[in-house]
């Protein structure tokens, strides 16, 4: 019985061994494929904190730059160029549209906000929407500027959207779809929030208030 054993025993060790030397190759190599995929993910992890410190640090100056539409859209420009797909991108160009927006140069915020709504990070694509509607409403661009809020589906923003949404059929002369808006907007806002009182003013105006 012994013997039997250890001659199936060493049948099986020679099955092992002749596997081995028809597949070892493509063993060796998917253990390379293995240890180089790790090696390319932590390298990969390595680059990205690299270049999120280096994007931080090119918009360290921002707040220095408030009110200086030129200084803010050289940063916001030099971010964009070298990092576009990072936090700090998004955030440069959303800076660089409110300068451009206080300094009257309307053209300018329009095309920062398209920057950050079709290619900037989710997390700012809200805010860029309202924003870049409110420059719409400026340049009397009201179905487009409508069209615009129509598109948001960001809880988060659903009461200042149709806060705006009111103004621009007010704007239009769409007295009663305005009010709609604004009641909307009250359904939508947190108590706490201080565009709650602004936008009940603007309510109570068109003779609304409940």
């Amino acid at each position: 019985m012994a013997g039997s054993y250890d001659f199936e025993e060493q049948e099986r060790i020679a099955a092992i061994q002749h596997w081995w030397e028809d597949n070892r190759k493509f063993v060796f190599g998917a253990v390379a494929a293995f240890v180089l995929s790790v090696a390319g993910w932590k390298g990969w992890q390595y680059w990205s904190a690299v270049q999120a410190e280096e994007a931080a640090a090119m918009v360290a100056d921002l707040p220095k730059a408030r009110g200086d539409a030129k200084r803010t859209a050289g940063i916001a420009d030099a971010v964009i160029d070298k990092h576009p797909k990072s936090f700090f991108a998004s955030e440069a160009a959303l800076a660089a549209a409110q300068a451009a927006f206080e300094a009257g140069d309307l053209a300018s915020a329009q095309a920062r906000l398209e920057w950050v709504l079709n290619r900037g990070r989710d997390e700012h694509r809200g805010l860029a929407r309202v924003r870049l509607a409110a420059v719409l409403l400026d340049l009397r661009k009201y179905p487009e500027a409508l069209e615009l809020l129509e598109a948001n589906k960001d809880e988060a923003y659903a009461a200042l959207a149709a806060d705006l949404k009111g103004d621009i059929l007010f704007a239009q002369g769409r007295t009663d779809e305005a009010r709609a808006a604004y009641r909307l907007a009250l359904e939508k806002s947190d108590p706490r929030s201080p565009m709650r009182s602004v936008t009940e003013l603007k309510l109570g105006a068109l003779g609304g208030a409940q």
